[in-house]
């Protein structure tokens, strides 16, 4: 145990000096840039700046979409008319059901790099559209061929806008508000789940005939409607432009909204640092193939943690609520269909209000802390919620099965801290321009191969063990709060090319790479704090 405790000493030691020596770099590297200041005004007092944001909504909608169908789900699974029709679903053909968006998106991600932008956003709108109409629409005889179109149609569509809209939001955003807008993005996912649950329960209480399913189904097309007519309205991203050696629709677009209509001293210095970046690593790139993304040590950790997130992010337990809280309810004997709609409402409007809430702290507190805190509280609170659950399948006592309840919030305002803002703005932070597009594919790869198999497995799990299956997310929180721990860098404070210093130490390919000498005496540095 000594011996234990001596290495872990020793380790976090290696790892303070390493993090000291890589902000003495950052500092070096602004400093020998000589950063100009910039507007100091609040971005509502920004005419050109606040134009900017007042139009982000429209990409936000494509988190709300996602969000929508991820909740659909469970509305639909309160509702007598639904279950009538389908024949009352359970256990393999009810995760069938659930999974089957998990397949439609994971089928186009590997191709979403090469369409990404606001093309790539209409495309994701037309599938979406698509599929809500042919979901809406399956026949009694044979319901199940058409619905399970319908959401492997709308799976690709949201799953290609999901992972184009955060990528401009990121690359278009005021450096001082990019942590803050980027994080919101994943947020709205809530509110998307907060307009499915809230209508499920209104066709509930108001429709008994089909109508009551298929029109919350048939509204999905509403969001991305807006957002296929809005979306060109939005600038393109400057580092996208520069790229394609658009390098004057690129300074045009940073002293519009960055500089707000005057080519500033700061804006100046943004667009040299975008464009020397990108042609750093323009230079230093093997490919711009697959390859590139597990060529570099610092590249393979950014993987590594973009895996872990993913994971993370879908089988922390949050699955079970999230698409079948009415099978969670049932073990606690909360067996009424309005009861059930009520309480997914009310769920959906707590996890949004934390989860935006904690979007404006991720510059103040830092993301690893809001990480590491959630993982602690989710733990925490499941820990509680299976005992609850154990006691009250033994015994039925009525306390318990509240406390299992109360649970179930609590274990989300945790999970709010950080896993609906950062799974994807963490993912985009850490990536260089190069490899961004790829990255963020391969975040979306694993949450849908995750987000399978959560919603395959766990009704599948619920019927047979009941509480005991849950025995397997705690094990799997102990995980991630070591994964957090021991693994997961901060990125709070550098700009988006200057992150790159904080995983490529010596080699980062960031403008003004000179100021590298600050390594010269460090042999841990890009070495044995990367993988």
């Amino acid at each position: 145990m000594v011996l234990s405790l001596s290495k872990f000493c020793c380790t976090m030691s290696l790892k303070n000096d390493t993090k000291k020596e890589l902000d003495v770099v950052h500092h070096e590297h602004v400093a020998s840039h000589g950063v100009p200041s910039e507007d100091a005004r609040p971005w509502y007092q920004q005419p050109e700046l606040r134009k900017l944001y007042l139009m982000m909504p429209f990409l936000f909608l494509g988190s709300t979409t996602l969000g929508y169908d991820g909740s659909l789900l469970n509305g639909l699974q309160t509702m007598p008319a639904w279950k009538e029709f389908f024949n009352h679903p359970t256990g393999s053909r009810l995760g069938l059901l659930g999974a089957f968006p998990g397949f439609g998106g994971f089928a186009v991600l590997l191709f979403t790099p090469y369409i990404a932008g606001r093309l790539g956003t209409a495309i994701g709108c037309v599938l979406v559209i698509v599929g809500s109409i042919i979901q809406a629409l399956p026949q009694r005889s044979n319901p199940d061929s058409m619905f399970l179109a319908g959401r492997f149609i709308m799976g690709m569509g949201s799953n290609i806008s999901n992972a184009t809209c955060p990528l401009l939001i990121t690359e278009i955003s005021h450096p001082r508000h990019r942590g803050k807008a980027t994080t919101i993005y994943n947020t709205l996912w809530y509110l998307g789940a907060i307009l499915a649950a809230w209508t499920t329960f209104g066709t509930l209480t108001h429709i008994t005939s089909d109508l009551s399913w298929r029109l919350p189904i048939g509204l999905q097309c509403a969001m991305p409607g807006i957002q296929l007519l809005c979306v060109y309205l939005l600038p393109e991203s400057p580092r996208w432009l520069i790229s394609k050696n658009k390098h004057a629709a690129a300074q045009k677009m940073l002293t519009k909204y960055h500089g707000n209509g005057e080519e500033t001293d700061f804006v100046k210095w943004e667009y040299t640092e975008i464009s020397q970046t990108l042609e750093a690593e323009k230079l230093a790139s093997a490919s711009s193939g697959w390859v590139e993304l597990v060529r570099t040590p610092g590249n393979r950790k950014r993987c590594l943690l973009i895996i872990l997130t993913a994971i993370f992010s879908q089988c922390s337990g949050n699955g079970l609520v999230s698409y079948y809280l009415a099978a969670v309810l049932e073990t606690i004997d909360i067996t009424n269909s309005s009861h059930q709609a009520l309480i997914n409402g009310g769920l959906t409007i707590w996890c949004w209000l934390v989860s935006l809430g904690c979007a404006f702290l991720v510059d103040r507190v830092g993301r690893r802390t809001l990480f590491l805190s959630a993982g602690i509280g989710m733990l925490l609170a499941f820990s509680i919620w299976t005992a609850c659950s154990a006691v009250y399948s033994q015994t039925g006592n009525s306390h318990a099965g509240s406390a299992v309840l109360a649970m179930i919030f609590l274990f989300y305002g945790a999970a709010g801290l950080a896993w609906p803002g950062l799974t994807v703005s963490y993912t985009v932070e850490i990536l260089p321009f190069n490899i961004r597009a790829k990255g963020l594919t391969l975040c979306f790869v694993f949450t849908s191969l995750s987000g399978v198999f959560n919603q395959y497995v766990n009704p599948i799990g619920i019927e047979a063990l009941g509480w005991k299956f849950y025995i397997v997310y705690v094990v799997v929180l102990v995980l991630e709060c070591l994964a957090i721990y021991f693994l997961y860098v901060e990125t709070k404070g550098p700009t988006l090319e200057e992150i790159a210093f904080l995983f490529d130490g010596a080699d980062a390919n960031v403008a003004g790479t000179g100021v590298a000498v600050g390594y010269e005496n460090s042999s841990k540095v890009g070495k044995g704090d990367n993988i």
